[in-house]
């Protein structure tokens, strides 16, 4: 960590335009960094260099495809546990292991661990999560799956001159709604197009070799899947942390029924709001409207949510920041393993 902080000082302008960049779109072209270079007045061995750089320290954390985890046939839930404090590390490592674990963290609530759990097609979610009750420690467990989603997908604002005004202003992407039903050959080229990509000049000959297709009929199929809202974007995914959006707060409303759909669409309308999505409650949780935001401090993270509430005069909510990152990784789409907690490691 120190490094990666250490060299926050020295990422200049022109590392942070292309990150903002790519985090949103990605040329779907044989020769990627040469368009990007043309953009930014400069050369494709800079280009890579640069982002080969940001990946050796730990700031650029994969360049790949992003796929839509329900239009894949898999059911995912957000988890939310109260642990007894000294078992907290205990049950978080047992619970990484399962490969359908995704995001882990420690947030500062009575509810204090915060996970996402997704299985393939025909994995019951509930026999999944059934299978922690052996960990020792857990007092209380709440799942709490999409009921509507609203909005997903990070942008890093990192170029501060750039920052938008906390307004409802964007628009929200238009998905034609086709029930997918992946075949063997869509499976194995979702395989091939979630892998971490390589920044070399023409990074999309492997895949295309490996799946014995043309480059043209990879682009195809992406902007294809794209279409159809199976992959959200290709696309860079950073580390929030080492670019110093330490404060990562989800703000949880207590919204009335009948305004649950508007108040969420203008919720993810918000350029500073990453994710939204209605989620059920329980007599222990009065938050049905969720949203995400990614800030500098604690203060900026506060002074954020009030602006939102301000513009969609919802009364009662609170911002539950992460304190700890046990996990953060992708699904592996199609590559299957199952998961017993039978052997567990040792409570040191």
């Amino acid at each position: 960590m120190e490094k990666v902080t250490g060299y926050m000082t020295s990422i200049d302008n022109l590392d942070k335009e292309i990150l903002n960049e790519i985090q949103w779109s990605f040329p779907l072209v044989t020769r990627p960094f040469d368009a990007i270079a043309k953009k930014f007045n400069t050369t494709s061995e800079i280009i890579k260099e640069r982002l080969n750089n940001l990946k050796e320290i730990g700031v650029l954390r994969q360049l790949s495809a992003i796929f839509d985890t329900r239009k894949l046939g898999y059911t995912s839930s957000l988890v939310a546990m109260e642990i007894e404090d000294d078992k907290l590390e205990y049950v978080a490592s047992q619970i990484n292991r399962h490969p359908g674990v995704t995001h882990n963290y420690e947030r500062d609530h009575q509810f204090n661990l915060w996970f996402t759990l997704a299985v393939p097609p025909r994995t019951d979610l509930n026999a999944e999560l059934d299978k922690f009750n052996v960990l020792k420690g857990i007092i209380k467990v709440r799942m709490l799956p999409t009921l509507q989603l609203f909005k997903i997908g990070v942008k890093l604002d990192l170029v501060d001159e750039k920052k938008h005004d906390i307004a409802p202003t964007e628009e929200k992407k238009e998905i034609k709604n086709i029930k997918f039903e992946p075949t063997e050959q869509d499976k194995d080229f979702i395989r091939e197009l979630q892998k971490n990509m390589a920044i070399i000049d023409e990074p999309f000959v492997n895949a295309a070799n490996n799946l014995g297709l043309t480059e043209n009929e990879v682009f195809e199929k992406m902007k294809h899947y794209e279409d159809i809202g199976v992959m959200r974007r290709f696309a860079a995914i950073l580390r929030h942390r080492q670019i110093g959006f330490t404060a990562n707060g989800m703000i949880v409303w207590k919204v009335p029924e009948d305004k649950i759909s508007e108040v969420g669409e203008k919720l993810g309308s918000f350029p500073q709001v990453s994710h939204c999505y209605e989620r059920p409650t329980y007599p222990d949780w009065p938050y049905n409207v969720f949203s995400m935001i990614h800030c500098k401090t604690q203060d900026e993270a506060h002074d954020v949510a009030k602006t939102i509430q301000d513009q969609i005069h919802v009364d009662e909510y609170d911002i539950l920041f992460s304190t700890r990152e046990f996990k953060k990784t992708r699904v592996e789409y199609f590559v299957e393993k199952s998961f017993t907690l039978e052997e567990t490691i040792p409570n040191s």
